[in-house]
């Protein structure tokens, strides 16, 4: 009799036959598996593709469900809400009906929209969206108060006394800032219309408002109004002054503050402010910049043919220029704002001037004799100009000599030519100088200075040829002289009609001139 046990009578595995099975069954419960597992991932992502651009499930504007609309749907169905919003304003016992637009309301439809459809597209997402519920997207709704307020002043019967804001106005008479007076009238308080249409306008509903019209202070006060005149009598009052360059000190006087200051609205419109005309401060403190400026003017030289110098036809002196006009400026401009006193100075650098050597004229090319008893005019030889190089051109009147010549650059292209300068209590100015006015022809006189009577009137007609350098002093044709040559003008330089011409052809306004001995 054996004592072991058959493993296949007690149901035990039978050896390699029954493993064999058992794995066999766990490979299919995993393939079963596997298929569920890519039927339900293939699901999901076809349940999120559907909601790509579109309001995800639970979305909802105001209360409205938008899930599975698009951004174009949502925002057409909010415009139309919002157009369709009408508020009930009573005012005085009437009923005003208004738009949310009447009211300053704007209510961004698009920018709604696409809150409400913004999402990654996600399938964790989308299935959260639809597990969790509700998703609440407000609009973009913004309003403007200063239109609420005047839809508000609008409420009031043109057959109302409006209040009247007090003014700030300068008197021109008497050179002084005044106050007009304000005076109150029936107005409304617009505040109460103002929170009511910010509270309930983002709801796009219909609602109503009150608004009382009442007597009401001016929104700009007689005392307001005066306060701000004595802030700008502050300001006058301060010593105000720039230091020039020369020692000279220029006063900013409380005139000229006047001109740069004006009084305007807050920008709340509820009341007044000083306001300061920085561009035309600017443009004061650059034009006296530039007045207080000095021009480089270069020296001349007359040389020889060995450069040897003959003659100083003009000292070099070297100029000024105003280097901090910006910086003054904001200086003045600060002082205006802040009411506090200005001390400022100009600062200035040196601009070096130059000396130019030019060639000496010869002898005058013209018979220059002086008057004899009984001699009538002799025109001189025709004057013809020589080659022009390059340069300035410049007039070059020797008073030693009693000649005019033309320079381009350093080189004489006319004369010398003989003239006459001025006599005795007449002498002719000496200087640098320009050519700034000429005439053809002109009558001459001095009537304004002696009466017809006096032995020193004279009054000459059609000047020929008139070049103005200084005051009243010009380089003309002399008809009435028969020589030239010497002294004996009333201060002007007398020249040959001819030659006064050819000079008056040849110059132009800007032309610069040198008088010299």
């Amino acid at each position: 009799m054996s004592n072991v046990t058959d493993a296949a009578a007690l149901g035990g595995p039978t050896g390699p036959v029954a493993r064999s099975g058992r794995r066999r069954l766990v490979l299919i419960v995993v393939a079963i598996l596997a298929v569920i597992a890519v039927v339900l991932t293939g699901g999901a992502f076809a349940y999120a593709k559907q909601y790509a651009g579109k309001a995800l499930p639970g979305t909802t504007v105001l209360g409205q469900d938008v899930s599975g609309q698009t951004a174009e749907q949502i925002a057409a169905a909010i415009a139309e809400r919002a157009e369709g919003v009408t508020v009930t304003v009573t005012a005085d016992g009437t009923d005003h009906e208004a738009t949310l637009a009447d009211l300053g309301v704007s209510v961004d439809a698009p920018a709604t929209a696409q809150s409400a459809v913004d999402h990654d597209g996600t399938i964790p997402e989308v299935l959260s969206s639809t597990w969790s519920g509700e998703r609440s997207v407000e609009p973009v709704v913004s309003v403007d108060r200063a239109a609420v307020a005047a839809y508000a002043t609008s409420l009031v019967p043109a057959d109302r006394t409006v209040p009247v804001d007090a003014q700030v106005v300068y008197d021109e008479d008497e050179e002084a800032w005044k106050v007009v007076e304000g005076t109150p009238g029936q107005g409304v308080e617009p505040s109460e219309l103002v929170s009511a249409v910010t509270e309930n306008a983002p709801a796009l509903q219909d609602f109503s408002v009150e608004q009382t019209i009442e007597e009401i202070a001016p929104a700009v006060t007689t005392e307001e109004a005066q306060a701000v005149v004595d802030e700008i009598d502050a300001i006058l009052e301060q010593p105000m002054s720039i230091a020039g360059p020369d020692g000279e000190t220029h006063e900013v006087s409380p005139e000229r503050r006047s001109e740069w200051i004006s009084v305007v609205p807050t920008e709340a419109a509820d009341g007044l402010q000083i306001a300061v005309d920085e561009d035309a401060v600017r443009d004061w403190v650059s034009s006296r910049a530039e007045k207080d400026s000095v021009e480089a003017k270069d020296g001349i030289e007359q040389v020889d043919a060995s450069g040897k110098v003959v003659k100083v036809v003009a000292e070099k002196e070297d100029g000024l220029k105003v280097t901090n006009t910006d910086a003054v400026s904001d200086e003045l401009i600060a002082s205006l704002q802040g009411r506090t006193p200005l001390e400022a100075a100009f600062e200035t650098s040196t601009t070096p001037a130059e000396v130019t050597q030019v060639k000496a004229p010869t002898a005058p090319t013209d018979e220059a004799t002086a008057p004899a008893e009984g001699s009538t005019a002799t025109p001189g030889a025709e004057p013809t100009e020589k080659a022009t190089p390059s340069g300035e051109k410049w007039i070059d009147a020797d008073l030693s000599n009693k000649t005019v010549t033309a320079y381009v650059g350093d080189t004489p292209v006319w004369g010398p030519r003989s003239m006459v300068d001025g006599k005795k209590d007449y002498e002719t100015v000496t200087g640098s100088y320009e050519i700034y006015l000429r005439y053809e022809n002109q009558d001459m006189t001095n009537a304004s200075r002696y009466g017809e009577d006096d032995p020193r009137y004279y009054y000459t007609e059609d000047v020929p040829w008139v070049q103005y350098f200084h005051n009243g002093y010009a380089f003309h044709g002399a008809p009435w002289r028969s020589s030239f040559g010497y002294s004996g003008s009333h201060g002007c330089i007398n020249m040959p009609v001819s030659d006064a011409k050819w000079l008056y052809d040849w110059a132009s306004e800007g032309t610069r001139v040198e008088v010299h001995y």
